[in-house]
């Protein structure tokens, strides 16, 4: 698993690109595993700061409960719908997924910046995957660009 410093450091590009697509708008889709293994969605907001990817969430909320008996999560970008007379024109979307992993060292809850007197969860995101789909600049192929642990970094293009 890696850090997002390690990854922009690996794939500047396409990390600087995937921030900048999750920046498009405050709140992201997170997948987590319930007790019975299937999927729960819910709302997050992350944050790409000191090389990490954080999140937080309050007390005893069910995406903490379960990250904390399963640490495996996805997380998907907002999304805005494409120009359908220029698709090219579409950012794309972006995903990253990983294990989370709850901080609870109160100095680095503190430099975080939570709710002062609150309790709250806080994790960090050990990435192995991140995806950002877009289309090309002549609308003629879809273009997936990941990068994986420990495979790295690749592109494919669909038509």
């Amino acid at each position: 698993m890696a850090s997002w410093q390690e990854i922009e450091r690996e794939v500047p590009e396409l990390a600087a690109r995937v921030v900048q697509i999750m920046a498009k708008g405050k709140h992201k889709t997170m997948a987590t595993l319930r007790k019975d293994g299937s999927p729960r969605i819910s709302g997050i907001e992350v944050e790409f700061k000191q090389g990490e990817v954080w999140f937080g969430s309050m007390p005893g909320a069910v995406k903490a409960l379960d990250l904390r008996r399963d640490p495996r999560l996805a997380v998907h970008s907002p999304s805005e719908d494409a120009d359908e007379a220029d698709p090219s024109s579409w950012s794309g979307d972006a995903k990253l997924a990983g294990k989370a992993v709850e901080i609870t060292d109160e100095g680095v809850r503190a430099s975080y910046g939570g709710p002062p007197g609150q309790e709250f969860h806080l994790f960090r995101i050990d990435v192995t995957e991140i995806v950002l789909t877009r289309v090309d600049d002549d609308a003629q192929h879809l273009v997936i660009e990941m990068w994986h642990e420990p495979t790295g970094h690749r592109v494919v293009r669909r038509k």
